[in-house]
């Protein structure tokens, strides 16, 4: 029987993005796991916990550990997300240790998706092909929390077709931060611009990142430019034929 995998899609992949959430869905499929998808899934709960509302994040968290409760696996395209369940759920229930005790049991079976496939199906070559020429951009969540930094370049490495040439601070914020472009739009506009800036100067065709809320505010400050520089989440390459 093939292993189970849930899929965690998160609030922007279901709200903007979702052919990121196929894409992974497809992919998983692809290399052999039964992907399955928890309808009750809503929200990590990260913009309120980043935002000071503890409890209200807390049960937004406690749904989640019902919902995923089950699952052998938890994937999702979203390093943010993951970072939030893995790190953050346990400081939430510092003082219910019985909920502490589940979101630390939960921790160990969430993944991002680069970290699953190199981790736990121990793959690098999923068999995908996109011709051109790409540059990574490595989320803040995925590097800094999940130090995740390697994995996507291996497995983007194996891509037939794609030549991937690191850009000048690949390592820095693109600005958006979730609710801090919000606050703070003069700051997360100049982040953007510089990182569009440094796109050009690689002289890409693509820019691929594993988090669609940073490639969310790429795109719009390279549609903003009018730079026909393409965003593609990791999952769309890897599911790519």
């Amino acid at each position: 029987m093939a292993a189970r995998v849930s899929l965690f899609v998160t609030c922007i992949v279901d709200q903007f993005f979702p052919r990121i959430g196929l894409a992974t869905a497809e992919l998983l499929e692809r290399l052999g796991y039964r992907v399955e998808f928890p309808e009750g899934q809503t929200c990590c709960g990260q913009p309120a916990f980043n935002t000071g509302y503890r409890e209200q994040a807390r049960q937004v968290a406690r749904h989640f550990l019902e919902v995923f409760q089950a699952a052998e696996h938890i994937v999702s395209p979203s390093a943010s997300c993951v970072s939030m369940v893995k790190n953050h759920y346990p400081e939430l229930f510092n003082k219910e240790p019985e909920w502490q005790q589940r979101a630390r049991s939960l921790a160990g079976r969430i993944w991002e998706l680069s970290q699953f496939l190199t981790e736990v199906a121990r793959l690098e070559d999923v068999g995908a092909r996109l011709e051109g020429v790409a540059a990574y951009h490595d989320g803040c969540h995925a590097l800094r929390e999940l130090g995740v930094r390697e994995a996507p370049r291996r497995l983007l490495a194996r891509v037939r077709g794609l030549k991937l040439r690191e850009m000048p601070g690949a390592e820095e914020c693109c600005g958006f931060g979730g609710t801090f472009s919000v606050k703070f739009p003069e700051i997360s506009g100049a982040m953007a611009r510089r990182k569009i800036q440094a796109l050009c100067e690689s002289g890409v065709e693509y820019v691929i990142s594993a988090d669609a809320s940073c490639l969310m505010q790429i795109q719009g400050a390279l549609s903003r430019a009018a730079l026909p520089v393409r965003t593609l989440h990791l999952a769309e390459v890897l599911a790519s034929r």
